[in-house]
């Protein structure tokens, strides 16, 4: 599939999506959303981790409201039904560690698709903003899921309700966020922990993702028992014997993958 809202490039392990409508601070129309399902559908066969950031100064700034002539007459439902979930369910079903590295401003639906990778990295500069009731609606693509689940119930609905702006900062401090990196810094920076992850140990990371999302619907006896259960495969692992090698040896792993 050719792409003409999004850019993707895989180097060396490191698959990057890279939101490309700078002109309208890479807000969400129909063409975009499927060409993000499709290249994150993609990104598992090209590279070891996903990152997906924006182009020009924005992240995102969420649903394109003029992609329809009237928004009002809009088919919410059906739009976060038919085109916003195969994203979410994209991300979520990847086996490979992702990163969102923000960028710039992240609103409505591209807050929330910024949350629903497993890190995520922001630029100091940028900011998260739930504007839904902004428009009379609620937080969606995700965001009643994510934003508890990160900073708690209280935190959650004072965020949903007053539709504030959380500058970078903030959202690393309460949690929402993995951390916040000086602008200067931040390509370097998320670049680099983006090649962290393609060159370890990619077997444990699809375990680790697998064992901590199970774990908010788990008894503490499930949870260990799956803990059990994945360490076990986790040592059957080449990567397992290459780590234990190379530590022994007190050298750098070459982690396989596998």
């Amino acid at each position: 599939m050719e792409y003409e809202t999004i850019r993707m490039q895989s180097e060396a392990g490191v698959t990057v999506i890279t939101l490309a409508r700078p002109d309208v601070m890479n807000a969400l129309n129909s063409q975009m959303r499927g060409e993000i399902a499709d290249a994150v559908r993609q990104s598992a066969k090209l590279g070891r981790v996903l990152v997906i950031t924006g182009e020009g100064r924005a992240f995102c700034s969420g649903q394109d409201l003029g992609d329809r002539v009237n928004p009002a007459d809009a088919d919410l439902e059906r739009t976060l039904r038919d085109e916003y979930f195969p994203i979410l369910q994209a991300i979520s079903n990847l086996e490979i560690p992702t990163i969102s590295a923000v960028n710039g401003p992240a609103a409505g639906a591209g807050a929330n698709l910024a949350l629903a990778a497993d890190v995520v990295i922001a630029t100091e500069s940028a900011y998260f903003l739930q504007a839904f009731t902004r428009i009379g609606l609620i937080p969606d693509v995700g965001g009643t899921w994510f934003l508890p689940r990160h900073i708690g119930m209280a935190k959650a609905m004072g965020t949903a309700l007053f539709a504030n702006r959380l500058s970078a900062r903030e959202a690393s401090e309460m949690g929402l966020i993995w951390e916040s990196v000086p602008d200067q810094d931040f390509e370097t920076h998320w670049r680099e922990r983006a090649k962290i992850l393609a060159e370890g140990p990619t077997e444990a990371y699809r375990r680790i993702k697998l064992a901590i999302r199970e774990s908010s619907g788990n008894s503490f006896d499930e949870q260990i028992a799956l803990e059990a259960r994945l360490q076990g495969e986790a040592g059957k692992t080449r990567d397992f014997k290459e780590g234990v090698l190379a530590f022994i040896e007190k050298r750098k792993p070459e982690f396989e993958g596998r």
